[in-house]
């Protein structure tokens, strides 16, 4: 029996990574991604038992059809999407000007856009399986914070069209996301002032680890009965600010 197939996009690092190496714990096939980490890509897919990498930035010219036939060509299926590929400028958020239209349209064109194209070409595929989709969105999409408003205004996108695509792809597709707050990566490694602050105010006194959101995305990719639901993973720390 084929083992099902989990697309993880943006998995060559931190969350993306941690999710890929969860799937493949659970007895799944996976399709590691990046943009440009092309050694490290091959190299997780090689330690990942059955699976395959893919390089490919998502969004802009990225041919999202293409991508999918691949992936369809080796396998014959895909059970899972989990579309963690993302980007931002670091901006503080004072700095109006600093947040260029060109910088929105960067931002948006792999945090949307690019996550759009991929859902609707890997559509077919997804219903055929009865799979799931996971969106891994921020708490910058829920709360007025994260590295740039226009970064901020992507997920916060990001979480309605969760919504909206979970009313018109059902029964068949479930469409999910999750929202975490600060996690330990290496993006993230200097952040000593927010990570105190978490430590805090976070009624669980940590930042995330990878691992913490991994643990969701294969809970909302595998629960039957749950879509069009946005889920922070945070530690409380919405709670408390």
């Amino acid at each position: 029996m084929s083992p099902k197939v989990a697309v993880v996009t943006g998995s060559t690092g931190g969350i993306g990574e941690a999710t890929a190496k969860w799937f493949s714990e659970q007895g799944y096939a996976v399709v590691v991604n990046s943009s440009r980490s092309v050694v490290a890509g091959e190299a997780l897919a090689k330690a990942l038992p059955n699976s395959i990498y893919i390089q490919g930035a998502i969004g802009g010219d990225f041919d999202a059809d293409g991508f999918v036939s691949q992936i369809l060509e080796h396998y014959g299926q895909i059970d899972v999407l989990v579309n963690n590929a993302g980007f931002t400028h670091v901006i503080p958020h004072q700095d109006l000007n600093a947040a260029t239209v060109d910088i929105f349209r960067q931002i948006f064109d792999v945090n949307l856009f690019g996550t759009w194209a991929l859902s609707v070409a890997a559509m077919p595929a997804l219903e055929a399986s009865s799979g799931s989709i996971v969106n891994v969105s921020s708490i910058a999409g829920l709360r007025p914070t994260g590295s740039s408003i226009p970064y901020a205004a992507s997920k916060a996108a990001l979480n309605h069209l969760t919504v909206l695509m979970a009313k018109v792809i059902g029964p068949n597709v479930r469409i999910n996301a999750v929202a975490p707050g600060l996690i330990d990566t290496e993006w993230t490694q200097d952040w000593d002032v927010i990570r105190g602050f978490v430590q805090q105010v976070a009624p669980l006194k940590r930042s995330g680890k990878p691992e913490d959101v991994a643990a969701l995305i294969y809970a909302l990719a595998t629960t039957p009965y749950i879509t069009g639901q946005v889920v922070a993973t945070d530690g409380g720390l919405t709670l408390a600010t």
